[in-house]
């Protein structure tokens, strides 16, 4: 059994390695836990120890199998715990993270399968992350940011990139939420940003940097229905 804070390290690697490869440095681990470099290469002993990473010094860390697994199940748990909190708290979607950062470390195999059982096997989170399922498989959706998208493209909000309460707060005020339909009209070439019109009604302009942070399929992509 693993400590909050092995738990947190566990699934800060797990993240660094999705986003950055296949081996990560302690200088990215102790910036993506905000804390010193020598306070990081401690914990690294103590999951090395566990069996839960491979590390040698200057060489970068990788997670074992069982610290994948180990991974893979905290996220689960922090998913579930949104998707919980959003469908039957009535909690919005950029309230969730900080709740589930808590509530993910709860030791229950059950309280977690009931829950899932109870929200009906949900496949991704309220922001579109997919959840792992009890065997750690994930259901992945090949989204890519809207801002990669041309002119007249018709395409279907998956997620988001950036979770920030601030950035899905904009997302509601401008009527943008996972499901809709998202038809490009135009983009400025001055500055990439788009004017879009969503689900054939709304028409707004949005910044390049808020298309770099939404995630889409194209219309036509042919995959099984998103359940959120």
């Amino acid at each position: 059994m693993q400590s909050f804070t092995e738990e947190n390290y566990i699934k800060a690697i797990y993240k660094l390695i999705e986003a950055n490869g296949n081996t990560v440095s302690t200088n990215s681990i102790a910036e993506k836990m905000n804390t010193k470099a020598a306070s990081v290469t401690d914990m690294l002993k103590k999951l090395y120890t566990k069996k839960l990473i491979n590390y040698k010094k200057y060489q970068g860390v990788t997670l074992t199998t069982k610290g994948e697994k180990t991974a893979l199940n905290i996220i689960r748990k922090h998913r579930l715990w949104e998707m919980f909190l959003v469908e039957k708290l009535d909690f919005k979607w950029d309230e969730v993270h900080d709740v589930a950062e808590q509530l993910e470390h709860i030791d229950s195999d059950k309280l977690i399968e009931q829950i899932d059982k109870f929200l009906n096997y949900p496949k991704v989170d309220p922001h579109g992350d997919p959840i792992p399922d009890a065997k750690g498989k994930l259901n992945v959706t090949k989204s890519q940011v809207l801002s990669k998208f041309n002119k007249n493209d018709v395409c279907v909000m998956t997620g988001v990139v950036d979770h920030s309460p601030s950035f899905l707060q904009y997302l509601d005020k401008s009527g943008i939420n996972l499901g809709i339909e998202i038809q490009i009209k135009d983009v400025v070439l001055f500055d990439r940003s788009l004017q879009i019109t969503i689900n054939k009604n709304t028409a707004i302009f949005i910044s390049n940097e808020v298309a770099k942070n939404i995630l889409v399929i194209k219309k036509n992509y042919k995959k099984n229905s998103l359940k959120v």
